[in-house]
């Protein structure tokens, strides 16, 4: 259904992405941030899995160009460690958002696990934006808290996590109603990654289901959708 594309970053330059829009109709618009291996095939799905729904989904491509092979931990390690989350929220997931709202009247942000923590922080730092939606992901405390985030923010955790940890959830979800933000967070009974239907060993089709009709009746409340 979709197809690469590119669209200019906030700092000059051009960034390449995976892109996806319904066949019969203009809706609102979602950005969707990979994983550490890269915009792998299952990120182009989950932007044509919105397309079907009538998103338009655009996944940029933070690693440009560089797919990682689910095997290779070591090598997605080095790519994540590499990247300037900062710059990559600033430059290139902003100007992804910034060049959907070109169309579309509202775009919202939706990352899985690297994905996810960059969804936080753009929930907290992209001034177009109107929500986000993260999975298994959250930033650093030193980077980005609760309290900084600015749009209604949904998130879909794993109790079987080792990174992100219950106890770093319940910490984050406390700043969050402690400053009176718009949020929805979500407890599943599953490993990080659960989401990831390539991932045999982690995916969890019951959890990935719900997690999904949480996120549409989420996305369609803040953003609107065109069936």
């Amino acid at each position: 259904m979709g197809a690469m594309t590119s669209f200019p970053g906030m700092r000059g330059g051009t960034v390449q992405g995976y892109f996806s829009q319904p066949g019969h109709a203009k809706g609102p618009a979602v950005v969707v941030i990979q994983e550490w291996w890269g915009v792998q095939g299952q990120i182009k799905a989950v932007c044509d899995r919105l397309a079907r729904m009538g998103f338009t989904a655009l996944a940029p491509d933070l690693y440009g160009g560089k797919v990682i092979p689910y095997h290779d931990e070591a090598a997605a390690s080095a790519a994540v460690s590499s990247l300037d989350f900062k710059a990559a929220v600033e430059d290139v997931v902003r100007g992804a958002v910034v060049h959907l709202k070109k169309s579309a009247s509202k775009v919202g942000l939706m990352g899985f696990c690297m994905g996810g923590a960059v969804a936080v922080i753009g929930a907290a730092r992209i001034r177009e934006l109107d929500t986000a939606v993260s999975f298994y992901g959250l930033p650093p405390a030193n980077v980005v808290s609760g309290k900084d985030v600015r749009v209604p923010l949904q998130g879909h955790f794993a109790s079987e996590d080792h990174s992100v940890t219950p106890e770093k959830v319940d910490a984050f979800e406390t700043q969050l109603k402690d400053a009176g933000r718009k949020y929805e967070f979500y407890r599943y009974q599953a490993h990080h990654a659960f989401m990831n239907e390539d991932r045999k060993a982690v995916h969890d089709p019951k959890a990935a289901a719900l997690a999904w009709d949480r996120t549409l009746a989420w996305l369609q409340r803040y953003l609107g959708v065109a069936l």
